[in-house]
């Protein structure tokens, strides 16, 4: 089992509009608050967001790089990923692949980025 992801971002208040719906519908709560991070907690695993140093925030994230290429999430079923969808289309983010056909594996998917273009992807079988 996983413990924990720490992400740096670029906006920690940005980021937090944007994760802290998302989370939290899939069945995270809030865990922990400070000045410069927040963290969600769901059943042992935990996801905290970090505010970049200013020195490093005009590099930028790019997932084609060495490191992490995107956070895959379960969803409890196909309408959930729809469901997330259509909240996502409304809260304007990005949505990747549309034009793809279904999963090989039969999975139902949608990906899409965060402020800083980390993918994202809510999956079921």
């Amino acid at each position: 089992m996983l413990s924990h992801v720490e992400i740096y971002v670029s906006d920690l208040e940005r980021s937090v509009r944007f994760w802290e719906w998302f989370l939290e519908l899939i069945g995270y709560v809030p865990y922990q608050s400070w000045a410069e991070g927040r963290s969600w907690k769901r059943d042992e695993t935990y996801i905290v967001f970090v505010q970049a140093p200013p020195d490093t925030v005009a590099a930028g994230y790019d997932r084609r790089r060495v490191g992490l290429n995107h956070l895959a999430f379960h969803a409890m079923s196909r309408e959930q990923v729809d469901s997330v969808t259509l909240l996502l289309r409304a809260r304007g983010a990005r949505i990747l692949y549309e034009d793809r056909p279904p999963r090989a594996d039969g999975g139902h998917s949608v990906f899409f980025e965060d402020p800083d273009r980390i993918k994202v992807e809510l999956v079921t079988k």
